[in-house]
């Protein structure tokens, strides 16, 4: 660091000064400005290529949870382990106090269960085994985890949960109608297609998401394509 010369350090800082300066912090960046053909191509790319690994370490070193969606696709959620942590202490503070003895539970779950247990799903006994390296687990216990939504019981197995993020309910339902929404706007187009420029300038009726997180989430599952053409890029249903 001594050996920069001091003009080119005043340099550097005048030339990061004026972009920022060019870019207004209330301005929101267009999605095009980061979906070129090009850009998507090789973006999707370094993800397939390096996404698993990056996943196991950040699970492995217990950075990140990752977490099955109840959506009737293959959809996961991404979370980090101390803002899950705190949602779980949130919502156990939204609880009765009189009943703080019962809580104990959530103190377990924490410490043994997803301290040890990194995989989206847990079966019945081996939860009630890690409870039980906190104390005497009783059926209620386990009712009160999935009541309080850090729990939710496999549809096909009764006797496997899956871990659940607690009050994500609205959030699936404004995923799945934004999807629904965006896909039958494109489907009534003649060509089913419409310029990404005027798309993500749509405002949606039945979701809280914002529209460009909707679609990076169709083209990332494939349900979308983009194509660039002279006039900018186009976002297409995906043909079957």
């Amino acid at each position: 660091m001594d050996n920069i010369p001091e003009s080119s350090s005043k340099g550097a800082k005048r030339r990061r000064e004026e972009e920022s300066a060019g870019t207004g912090a209330d301005e929101t960046p267009s999605l095009e400005n980061d979906l070129t053909f090009s850009d998507t191509m090789v973006a999707l790319r370094i993800m397939r290529a390096q996404f698993p690994h990056v996943q196991q370490s950040l699970k492995r070193d217990k950075v990140l949870r990752i977490f099955k969606l109840n959506t009737g696709q293959d959809d996961h959620a991404i979370m980090f382990l101390n803002d899950y942590l705190n949602q779980i202490d949130h919502v156990v503070k939204k609880m009765d106090n009189k009943k703080q003895g019962e809580h104990q539970v959530f103190g377990w779950f924490k410490t043994h269960v997803l301290d040890s247990k990194l995989e989206p799903g847990i079966e019945h006994q081996e939860l009630h085994s890690l409870l039980s390296l906190g104390g005497k687990v009783k059926d209620s216990d386990i009712s009160l985890l999935i009541n309080a939504g850090v729990l939710t019981r496999q549809l096909i197995d009764p006797n496997m949960y899956w871990f659940a993020i607690p009050s994500i309910g609205s959030l699936l339902k404004g995923l799945a109608q934004g999807r629904k929404e965006i896909m039958s706007l494109l489907n009534r187009r003649k060509y089913k297609e419409m310029m990404l420029s005027s798309l993500e300038k749509k405002r949606l009726r039945m979701s809280p998401l914002d529209m460009r997180f909707h679609l990076r989430d169709l083209i990332g599952s494939g349900q979308l394509q983009t194509n660039l053409t002279p006039t900018g890029l186009v976002v297409q249903v995906s043909k079957d």
